[in-house]
């Protein structure tokens, strides 16, 4: 499928083909693996089979060479399908998670690295977030020591999604101790290697909602890792890792806008079919305003995600807006399941409308991988000039 698209594909290049494979997982799908906790193989295989885990991959490793615009434009089209959160996680991680070792990965890495993913023949974890360090990446307390051909890794991890399903982690840990360096993102070292699941315990997470795409947290001792599996150089996996952390914002974005666009479809058709005093509810303004507002939010997130996206691609800065895009979107996205729920009324409760499994999921772009709280102190400093606040 991919073969056809080229780096100049509209729209409906990736969305047409997206839709008809969506199509054969519906809305009873996702509400049974909801229920069951069941992660959706036959979903991630579809995909993986018709080539999309490598949209935003290069070409010479097996993948479609396209843009993080484009793979942004995928996921959106995956959660909008009524998949939410639950289709998008599924292959979240496959799709932007090794953009460091495409940035900072040797030839024989990324041969050895980037072909099983993009064939769906492995997948992956991003291991960064830590129970005692939340956001402040800088003091990650997991360790790496040098010993030998191999170094051995000690620590934990939490938030850590598909960690029940992958055999492969990227994570990001401490090399040199953090009293030991000039700056506090000096010292951190990226891997991506085998998750040994001798080496490493893996407890997962009981939460709210995406009940098909497990969280967890990762306890590990003396857990063996290559030397060749270092990306790029020892001690600067900070740097390294920003090159995921920003189309991570951007495919969030880009989710939350699909997840929030579904919701309102439903609201939308729900409104134009109850009747209620002889009229149907969606012919009072009480209910289209709120609707009406949440569509407008959600297309104007949609353009600033579009934007970061775009800036990404052309290798040119883009925090402000990557960041902003998340936010943005996350928000629309919350206000436009919050008014599905309640423009269902009562049947809004009810898991057979759906739409309280799209209020559940929409929580994740809120408060992952970043809190509005910390994106506003980002804008605040770095597009306003303000003192930093943290």
């Amino acid at each position: 499928m991919l073969d056809s698209i080229s780096p100049e594909s509209n729209r409906s290049d990736i969305v047409q083909p997206i839709e008809q494979l969506c199509s054969k997982f519906g809305d009873d799908y996702w509400r049974a693996h909801d229920a069951s906790g069941e992660f959706p193989e036959e979903f991630y295989r579809a995909v993986a089979d018709a080539g999309w885990l490598g949209i935003a991959m290069p070409e010479a490793y097996g993948g479609a060479g396209l843009g993080i615009r484009e793979a942004a434009i995928m996921m959106r089209t995956i959660a909008q399908s009524g998949a939410g959160m639950s289709g998008a996680s599924a292959i979240h991680m496959n799709i932007f998670g090794l953009q460091p070792v495409v940035r900072f990965g040797t030839d024989a890495q990324k041969q050895r690295m980037l072909r099983p993913l993009i064939a769906g023949r492995e997948k992956a974890c991003f291991a960064v977030t830590e129970p005692n360090s939340g956001l402040d990446t800088t003091k990650l307390q997991s360790r790496a020591v040098r010993d030998g051909d191999h170094y051995r890794l000690t620590g934990s991890k939490i938030w850590i999604s598909t960690a029940q399903v992958a055999n492969k982690a990227l994570i990001l840990v401490r090399t040199t101790p953090l009293d030991q360096v000039k700056q506090p993102t000096e010292g951190l070292s990226l891997f991506y290697t085998d998750l040994d699941r001798a080496a490493v315990e893996i407890r997962e997470i009981d939460k709210l909602g995406r009940h098909a795409v497990d969280s967890n947290m990762l306890f590990f001792e003396n857990w063996k890792v290559p030397a060749e599996d270092l990306i790029g150089q020892e001690g600067n996996g900070f740097r390294q890792i920003l090159h995921g952390f920003n189309p991570e914002r951007i495919l969030i974005a880009a989710e939350a806008i699909g997840l929030g666009y579904a919701a309102l479809r439903k609201a939308s058709r729900y409104a134009a079919e109850r009747v209620v005093f002889g009229r149907p509810i969606g012919q009072n303004q009480g209910i289209q305003h709120p609707l009406a507002r949440c569509w407008m939010n959600l297309a104007a997130a949609e353009l600033m995600m579009e934007r970061a996206a775009s800036l990404y691609d052309a290798d040119r800065p883009c925090g402000v807006e990557a960041n902003s895009a998340k936010f943005l979107a996350a928000e629309a996205s919350f206000e436009a399941c919050q008014n599905a729920v309640m423009t269902h009324g009562g049947m809004g409760y009810s898991k057979e409308y759906h739409v309280e499994r799209y209020l559940r999921e929409c929580f994740i772009a809120r408060i992952a991988p970043v809190s509005p709280q910390m994106i506003m102190n980002f804008i605040s400093e770095k597009a306003l000039d303000l003192p930093k606040s943290y």
